[in-house]
């Protein structure tokens, strides 16, 4: 069994439910919306990601023999509805913002129109799926908009909760304008390139630092990059200096020193300074460690000659804000439009769309969320058709295109929206049509 793609990887109300729609026979047509609620108070936007696992997993939904055999031990479920589950498949529509848009609070991301057994089931896994990407890519921009131009490097798979959140992780960060990953089967499955360079214990392993840096330029001649601050880091860039001219006579450049502790803006002169001077000025400096948006931006505005960095434990697990208030709500059933009046968590009901202007300068100006049948908004519509009848429309995306797509949106978005240390506010408008529903469905109670 596939794990990922298990149809029992949901929550045990999802099975409870459907089994009371199959006891009263209610199998209308069921819209549902995913959306975030509120954009986290540290974060400017948010960045549309894992569109293309969740197709993957609504094309293979199935309940297999095992997973039927397994829920009949269950005191919960009759032997007449697990046959139901056996045959049942995904056969709805899917509109979804295309992976690599900037999309705000209260717009649907996804949504989702089918029987209402099918458009219910698929809710955990799907939030699931969408939500960790999302959350991911929305921080891994940041860290490409905090250091432009500089090489970076997903390293969080050994502090992500779980292998399929190091991967997915390592996705999305790619996505979002990182340049590669240490995670080696991320770039054998997404096509991601690989970096990688030594740990600590090699160099501790060895008798004499100098030895290790040696060996190891040998072992990897065309990729030499040293982890220089297992002792004292500029004694370390000193002894690289001196290493370098045994090495050119083998033809074995030094790539570039590897900077993992210690106040690394300031070390990072220093070695920069000692490289320099031993004529080691093609050589570069990659930092790694603890890192984040926040300690990019710091290091870069106080001259530090970094060029490049491993953002590891922050970004896969993102640090600041772990979790996204998403929300997978019905929006219509049978032909009539629903919404939820809880305080705090209402919804705007019915089928959406959202459409997007621009000012003059191309800069988003502000977004329009509407009923989908109010065809005469001005805007960019958001949502494309990606899933008709259970099955993928058109051709898939690759990675390639969903990242030209975000640096695309990143050049549009206002320039008071990139800023890394103070938020600010997006306007999300709501039409006068999708007003005008809410109003007639509160003054009748529905």
């Amino acid at each position: 069994m596939k794990t990922q793609h298990a149809a029992l990887l949901t929550d045990l109300y999802q099975l409870t439910m459907l089994q009371a729609y199959h006891r009263e026979g209610m199998s209308g047509t069921a819209t549902f919306e995913l959306f975030v609620r509120k954009i986290p108070p540290n974060r400017n936007f948010l960045i549309a990601a894992g569109l293309e696992q969740l197709v993957e997993f609504l094309e293979d939904f199935e309940f297999s023999d095992e997973e039927c055999e397994w829920l009949g031990t269950l005191d919960y479920f009759t032997p007449e509805f697990i046959d139901h589950l056996s045959k049942l498949r995904f056969t709805g529509d899917v509109y979804a913002i295309p992976e690599g848009t900037v999309f705000f609070q209260n717009e649907p991301i996804v949504r989702v129109t089918a029987p209402i057994a099918e458009a219910q089931i698929i809710e955990t896994r799907l939030i699931n799926i969408v939500q960790l990407q999302t959350m991911i890519a929305s921080k891994a921009a940041r860290s490409a908009l905090a250091a432009p131009g500089k090489l970076l490097v997903d390293f969080g798979l050994r502090r992500a909760h779980g292998a399929e959140a190091g991967l997915m992780a390592a996705r999305a960060a790619y996505l979002a304008g990182f340049d590669g990953t240490s995670n080696v089967l991320a770039g054998k499955l997404f096509d991601i390139p690989v970096y990688g360079t030594m740990a600590h214990s090699y160099i501790m392993a060895h008798d004499d630092e100098v030895e290790a840096f040696e060996r190891f330029a040998e072992s990897l001649p065309g990729n030499v990059l040293l982890l220089i601050d297992t002792y004292d880091t500029l004694e370390a860039a000193r002894k690289v200096v001196a290493l370098a001219p045994r090495l050119a006579e083998r033809n074995i450049p030094i790539k570039g020193v590897r900077l993992d502790s210690g106040d690394m803006a300031e070390l990072a002169k220093g070695v920069r300074s000692i490289l320099d001077e031993g004529g080691l000025t093609e050589c570069s400096i990659f930092a790694s460690g603890d890192l984040d948006e926040h300690e990019l931006l710091r290091m870069l505005e106080a001259g530090a000659p970094i060029d490049g960095f491993g953002v590891g434990t922050r970004l896969t697990t993102s640090q600041d804000m772990p979790y996204l208030n998403c929300a997978y709500k019905l929006q219509e059933y049978a032909g009539r439009p629903r919404r939820k009046r809880s305080k705090g968590k209402e919804n705007w009901p019915g089928r959406k769309q959202v459409y997007r202007r621009y000012d003059d300068e191309g800069h988003m100006l502000h977004d329009v969320m509407a009923e989908e049948s109010e065809s005469q908004i001005e805007g960019e519509p958001l949502l494309r058709q990606v899933m008709a009848k259970g099955k993928r429309v058109g051709a898939q995306e690759t990675l390639a295109v969903m990242r030209e797509r975000l640096r695309g949106q990143l050049q549009q978005l206002p320039p008071a929206l990139k800023a890394i240390e103070d938020g600010a506010a997006y306007t999300v408008l709501i039409s006068d049509g999708l007003q005008r529903l809410v109003e007639r469905m509160d003054s009748a109670g529905l």
